[in-house]
């Protein structure tokens, strides 16, 4: 808990008038808007999440960059584009994600990315699978002020681990961990806040008190479960997990899974955090994996111009009318995470 208080804390401290007023007209824009059912929009976003390349080490299953079956472009985020990006922002965001696919240690310039946006006194994140967490770049990811290391570990055992993290190896993860801890330490540093998301399937549902001990041992500072999202959910599907509380399906009673959540017709991510692909494209939200919902390109218009456009506004209002019409919203799930 201590941990946990000391990232709230440090995410705190990097609020500033201008981010909070922006946060406060967001809040209202998206009330007004549930209320009147009309796409208002105030402000900036408070959260982004810009992808630093769509690589990846491992294979896994349901996982659109694991499975190498993109159909959009490939490839990795670039310093310039970048920089561009953070400078016309960061006067009014609070968190920066550095995640959406792939593993973002693949990118050579990503520590300098977290660098330059610590800076700039944003508060930054994100997900690796650990497996290049060597002690040089543990080091670095400490020099880049990162505020939050989410460390995926989906099994205590290499045996459970490889059957979702295919190609991975569990030793790596928890080398990785130990070295980004080490740094830590050494360096005196207070951030990363280090978490460990372990997303419950049916191959590792039993090992979550097990995952639990094991932070405890290295002294990671928090465990999350995540529960997961496949595609092919409907006749049932081997990951679900058995234990209700982490799955995001229920049977009914014809013998077919459906999604437990309601489908409301608001969405709060569309008015307070935005993604933006490696090469510039801003799609809805992460659940866009494949970017079949483009916005628009930073590489050609503002990121202002195209967060009050026509075509950001058209998929609010889509979304206030009838959210179970679009096809990302189908299988989507608020409150995935479970403290541990």
């Amino acid at each position: 808990m201590n941990a946990r208080l000391t990232d709230s804390f440090n995410f705190a401290s990097k609020l500033s008038v201008a981010r909070i007023s922006n946060a406060a007209k967001v809040w209202m824009s998206y009330l007004v808007s549930k209320i009147t059912k009309k796409p208002i929009q105030w402000g900036l976003p408070i959260s982004i999440t810009i992808e630093p390349t769509t690589s990846c080490n491992l294979r896994c299953p349901e996982c659109p960059s694991g499975k190498r079956e993109f159909t959009r472009e490939t490839g990795m985020l670039q310093q310039d584009f970048y920089t561009k990006t953070i400078n016309e922002l960061h006067k009014k965001i609070s968190y920066l994600i550095f995640y959406f696919q792939g593993e973002p240690y693949l990118n050579p310039k990503f520590l300098d990315m977290v660098k330059y946006a610590s800076d700039r006194k944003i508060y930054t994140a994100t997900s690796t699978n650990a497996h290049y967490l060597t002690p040089e770049n543990a080091k670095k990811t400490i020099e880049s002020r990162l505020d939050r290391l989410i460390i995926s570990i989906d099994g205590t055992t290499q045996e459970t681990y490889e059957q979702y993290r295919v190609g991975g190896e569990l030793k790596k993860v928890i080398e990785g961990t130990k070295n980004i801890l080490q740094a830590k330490k050494e360096l005196k540093s207070k951030t990363p806040h280090v978490i460990f998301q372990f997303l419950v399937v049916k191959p590792n549902e039993h090992q979550l008190e097990d995952v639990k001990k094991l932070a405890q041992e290295l002294g990671v500072d928090e465990v999350r479960f995540k529960t997961a999202q496949v595609y092919d959910y409907e006749n049932g599907n081997a990951l679900i997990p058995t234990i209700d509380k982490y799955a995001r399906y229920k049977k009914e009673a014809n013998g077919k899974y459906a999604i437990k959540n309601q489908m409301a017709n608001h969405c709060w991510r569309l008015w307070h955090s935005t993604v933006i692909t490696w090469n510039g494209m801003v799609v809805p939200c992460c659940f866009d994996k494949d970017a079949q919902h483009p916005l628009g390109s930073l590489k050609e218009m503002t990121f202002n111009d195209l967060w009050q456009g026509s075509s950001y506004q058209n998929f609010r209002a889509a979304v206030l009318r009838s959210r179970s019409e679009i096809d990302i919203c189908k299988n989507c799930t608020e409150g995935t995470k479970v403290w541990a």
